[in-house]
């Protein structure tokens, strides 16, 4: 069984990208085989069905695709930008969904979301649009564990971990439940 795991920003030194890579090494700490993808090495154009129709889906949108199609389950984390989801993972999202192929890649997995913000609601509000996305437009089983971080300015310790230890134990235990599920749903 393998995981994935990404996070819906490019930006280094990322609070977002932080929490990903932390959930990275839970998985892999607990024999779980896991990944941390960056979107930043898969550089997309903004989707346009124009484009798509003039120069077909890009090269990285169809490296990204296979990515996932590696991976039994898969966790996003996402920022919130403006009560949303940034147009990086968005755009990442849509591009990926458009590339034609006999898997449904959203459809043969499962998912898990979570969200870091420094504000007070921990990216809870990207959270529930990431929800909606990922189930209702993309058709995905996403579990219903989540995380939501919030005041990620403060939260890290300098080796990535939580600082807070019920955040930490939350946190593992989003990834237990995405390993149980994938583990379910690959068989």
């Amino acid at each position: 069984m393998r995981l994935l795991f990404f996070a819906g920003s490019a930006r280094e030194g990322s609070h977002n990208k932080k929490l990903a890579q932390l959930g990275q090494q839970i998985a892999a700490a607990n024999g779980i085989e896991a990944v941390f993808a960056d979107l930043a090495d898969y550089h997309m154009p903004i989707y346009h069905g124009d484009l798509e129709d003039d120069q077909g889906v890009p090269d990285r949108a169809l490296a990204f695709k296979a990515l996932l199609e590696a991976y039994d389950g898969v966790l996003i984390v996402t920022p919130e930008y403006n009560a949303s989801i940034p147009p990086l993972l968005k755009n990442t999202l849509d591009w990926v969904s458009r590339v034609k192929s006999a898997e449904d890649v959203y459809k043969t997995r499962v998912f898990a979301i979570s969200g870091a913000s420094p504000g007070y609601y921990g990216a809870m509000r990207s959270l529930l649009t990431l929800r909606q996305i990922l189930e209702v437009g993309l058709g995905a089983t996403v579990i219903p564990q989540q995380m939501a971080l919030p005041r990620a300015s403060q939260a890290f310790e300098a080796d990535g971990s939580l600082k807070d230890e019920n955040q930490q134990k939350m946190f593992a235990s989003v990834i237990e439940a995405l390993a149980v599920a994938a583990r379910k749903f690959a068989s």
